[in-house]
């Protein structure tokens, strides 16, 4: 491999001898020399190669999935895929000039709309990447509205992986993330860990309704009162916002989420669409763009980019962040769904994801060696079941059965030891919930 004068002093910076070792964490075993494909093919041979080749995948289509999680398996309307898919809209990128991007800011705008009013913030930008990259900016935001503070407390019922990418995020800024506790009957918020760390350098605190563990948070009313004048972020399922008090109603400062639920397939974890919302005195705090309706020289409605916070737009020491790119075509997605379904349709979706999540759980407790739901609680469409054997052991089994099952949560929380996180949504049946149960059943 030839390496440039400029890549050997990037490897001397890492201290490293080659490239190669750039690549040591990924196990010998997943790797490959390229793609296995025969020299001068045709175009229907080399199909029917790929074809071939991707058959060894999975797709939710073929079996049941109970994997959630923060990525979801839900039901896209054919209008939904067709709308997106129009030549003018899949081709779009950031519309520098509104004058011949009405209907891509047009799409934006409503999203944002649609997502205000499903979470009673004042604005929401369109858009972040994911729920992760949301929360790492919410963190910095909470930073800047607080006026410092070198730590900020967050809830130990998230991902795990969106934990990192907010760990990351505050590394920069010189802030360090505080674990608050939950409690171990209902899966909630430990009231007394929040105000035991609640000291004067922190500057807010992350929590999730529904949490990562299924339950929903009943106490966000005393969390906010703990909390005084210190920022509030809450995390949020959009889709049990059809059900759900809105954090807005509760007093909460931000609100981040994934809009992934709303028209966007599960594509093996993205790309996603991080919703991103605040309170109107915070606006100019918030990271990202807003897509605003105003009228142009002939009093015509027009929309246009408002609020751009980012680098390329101002002076870099006033930016809020240098997020860029926006997942725009996701957000089109979300609002073409919304459109699709409209209020009633919604409600419907999601009180059929509740009424799922409460058959499952109820035939999963009556099996012997399992317990479900292992937490007290209001849950929306998922939450934890813990069993007298070896979680990757259900795990394995079930696959052999062709059934994907939960997230094993042994490695991320060992508190819960033998569990794994189940998601059921409108998209499972009857039957898929009966495979489910006879598979556990045979489980030895």
């Amino acid at each position: 491999m030839h390496i440039s004068e400029c890549s050997m002093e990037m490897l001397q910076a890492l201290k490293l001898k080659s490239v190669e070792q750039l690549f040591d964490d990924i196990p010998k075993s997943v790797r490959i020399e390229g793609l296995r494909l025969p020299e001068g093919v045709s175009e229907l041979e080399l199909l029917r190669e790929m074809q071939s080749m991707l058959s060894v995948n999975k797709a939710a289509s073929a079996h049941p999935t109970f994997l959630g999680a923060g990525v979801y398996h839900h039901f896209i309307p054919a209008a939904v895929k067709t709308i997106v898919s129009r030549g003018e809209f899949i081709t779009s990128y950031t519309p520098y000039q509104p004058e011949i991007s009405q209907g891509m800011l047009q799409s934006m705008f409503e999203y944002q709309s649609f997502m205000a009013e499903l979470t009673a913030m004042d604005v929401v930008n369109s858009s972040m990447y994911d729920a992760s990259t949301a929360l790492g900016e919410a963190v910095l935001m909470s930073h800047r509205i607080a006026g410092g503070g070198s730590k900020f407390l967050i809830s130990r019922a998230i991902s795990p992986e969106k934990k990192l990418v907010a760990k990351t995020y505050a590394k920069g800024a010189d802030i360090s993330l505080v674990e608050v506790a939950y409690d171990h009957a209902t899966g909630l918020v430990d009231l007394n860990d929040l105000k035991e760390k609640l000291r004067e350098d922190v500057c807010g605190f992350y929590f999730e309704s529904p949490n990562f563990f299924g339950p929903v948070e009943i106490q966000a009313e005393e969390i906010r009162s703990i909390l005084g004048a210190k920022p509030m972020v809450v995390g949020v399922n959009p889709m049990s916002l059809a059900l759900l008090r809105p954090p807005g109603e509760y007093g909460a400062d931000i609100v981040i989420g994934d809009s992934q639920v709303f028209g966007t397939p599960m594509n093996l974890g993205g790309p996603m669409i991080g919703l991103f919302g605040c309170r109107s005195e915070h606006v100019r705090k918030m990271p990202g763009r807003i897509i605003g309706m105003t009228v142009d020289l002939e009093g015509r409605t027009a929309f246009c980019m408002t609020l751009q916070t980012r680098e390329q737009h101002i002076r870099r020491s006033k930016a809020t962040s240098n997020i860029c790119t926006n997942e725009a075509l996701l957000a089109l997605a979300a609002a073409a769904y919304l459109s699709v379904v409209g209020r009633t349709g919604l409600r419907e979706i999601a009180a059929k994801n509740v009424e799922n999540m409460r058959s499952l759980a109820t035939r999963i407790n009556s099996i012997k060696a399992f317990k479900a739901p292992r937490f007290k609680a209001t849950h929306f469409n998922e939450f934890v079941v813990s069993s007298e054997h070896l979680s990757e052991k259900v795990h394995r089994h079930l696959l052999s059965e062709g059934i994907q099952g939960g997230y094993v949560l042994d490695r991320a929380f060992p508190e819960l030891r033998d569990s794994a996180l189940y998601a059921t949504t409108e998209m499972h049946s009857k039957a898929d919930h009966d495979r489910l149960v006879k598979a556990l059943e045979g489980v030895r």
